[in-house]
């Protein structure tokens, strides 16, 4: 049903895609889509505006129309679904009955893609040539493969029991010592909290810090809005699993220095 009140509007042309938004509505209102924020149903948007005072680039406003009315009941059923079972945000139909949760998941993708082969190697370092043996080079860190948030199974061994390292893509670039400095000890899992799908990330650390006994959290992320989404999502996760676990969030700039570091207690 249709009334006249009071609702959220994103300005797509002024949206970043830093998805601090979504983070700040309780509602699950809003969602990323192509790197911009959008709202996922009327209905869920209660227009208490929670998320205005969180967007840095000044596009989200209240606005006064013809809408379909909040619907609580909707919200519950819709948070019930994405928690329990990582439903898809683009699902919009409470009609469906979601699968039940299985805390392990399915041990790789369906795709039989060669990159979600599970895989783990010792890292003594890359061998150096005659060449390049009076320069100096890092050995790498890197203990198991595959890396990607998406591709790594919340049942794959070396999580278990690990010193966890989520980086956002761009950290490797940007900070020289990554391997050395943030790598070492630990496994790692990277992706793009702009650009990937935010209820997907959060149902896949729910799923690990759930059933893998992680011992603590590292989380890079570069110095842009959109970057600081990451360790919402990833504080997200631990409560929905019910676990405290000891994180520390790096955050490097540019130019490849490490701007703050910031610890949380478990």
């Amino acid at each position: 049903m249709k009334t006249k009140r009071k609702i959220v509007h994103i300005d797509e042309e002024k949206c970043n895609g830093c998805g601090q938004c979504v983070a700040a509505c309780a509602e699950g209102a809003i969602e990323l889509k192509d790197g911009k924020a959008r709202l996922v149903a009327e209905r869920y948007c209660d227009g208490l505006a929670a998320c205005l005072g969180e967007c840095p680039a000044d596009a989200i406003s209240i606005i006064e129309k013809e809408a379909d009315s909040f619907d609580p009941e909707a919200v519950e059923r819709y948070l019930a679904g994405k928690k329990g079972a990582g439903a898809s945000v683009e699902n919009h139909d409470e009609s469906i009955e979601p699968p039940s949760f299985d805390p392990a998941g399915p041990p790789t993708l369906p795709c039989g893609c060669p990159s979600t082969q599970i895989q783990m190697f010792s890292s003594p370092g890359i061998p150096l040539t005659e060449e390049q043996s009076g320069a100096s080079r890092q050995a790498a860190r890197l203990t198991h493969w595959p890396i990607q948030i998406r591709l790594v199974p919340p049942t794959a061994p070396f999580l278990k029991n690990a010193d966890l390292l989520v980086a956002s893509d761009c950290t490797p670039v940007a900070y020289p010592n990554f391997h050395e400095d943030l790598l070492k000890g630990k496994v790692v899992m990277m992706g793009c909290p702009k650009f990937d799908d935010t209820a997907d990330y959060i149902e896949k650390f729910t799923r690990i810090f759930t059933t893998a006994g992680i011992k603590s959290v590292t989380v890079a992320i570069m110095e842009v809005p959109c970057c600081s989404k990451m360790p919402a999502i990833v504080e997200t996760a631990m409560k929905q699993s019910g676990k405290r676990i000891p994180m520390e969030i790096i955050v490097i700039g540019a130019k490849g220095d490490i701007v703050r570091k910031t610890a949380l207690a478990a």
